[in-house]
């Protein structure tokens, strides 16, 4: 057996992002902010060990939140909610758009169809301000759903997780921190 394989789920997701998304440099951040590092999760949670490492802990999340589907914004939390089917979550997996559709059914919410009250578990890949998960909540309260709790792939430390949790009204659950990715980090 690898080191890789006798890490749990959560050290190999972590290990997972340094290695495969933390890029150092300036960057602007969707907040429009300027930061000295980036953590570009995708890089990480589309690979084959962090998916699965990924897509493991979001379905317990999904299970003990008795969530019944997963999804949230998309881009960031598309790979989300497909990694906690691909680990075999007993969930629908959806995403908001950014807006609305203009042809076909003109739905904001792609995916299954979700019944009124729903248990939706909001999925994140980076937390920054929060906004585009908050986002996320207010549409998926909108179409009659239920928040039963939000879940990010990295909390950036930088107010997001506490705006969410204030809205959610739910559990907000940060699988990693910037703090375990890059605990050297210039802002620390």
């Amino acid at each position: 057996m690898s080191s890789l394989q006798q890490m749990g789920a959560r050290e190999l997701l972590i290990a997972e992002l340094r290695e495969h998304a933390l890029v150092i440099g300036e960057v602007t951040l969707t907040s429009g902010k300027k930061a000295q590092y980036y953590v570009d999760a995708k890089r990480a949670i589309l690979r084959r060990a962090g998916f699965g490492a990924l897509g493991e802990l979001v379905a317990a999340e999904a299970a003990a939140r008795e969530a019944t589907a997963v999804g949230g914004l998309t881009m960031g939390a598309d790979p989300v909610a497909c990694a906690a089917l691909a680990a075999g979550a007993d969930v629908k997996a959806f995403f908001v758009r950014k807006e609305r559709k203009q042809h076909g059914l003109q739905r904001w919410i792609e995916g299954p169809e979700l019944e009124s009250g729903e248990r939706c578990l909001v999925v994140e890949d980076v937390v920054t301000t929060g906004g585009s998960t908050l986002k996320a909540i207010e549409r998926v309260r909108e179409e009659g759903l239920e928040v039963a709790g939000v879940v990010s792939v990295l909390d950036r430390l930088a107010g997001g997780g506490e705006a969410i949790e204030a809205a959610a009204n739910a559990p907000y659950l940060a699988l990693a921190t910037i703090d375990d990715v890059y605990p050297e980090r210039p802002d620390r």
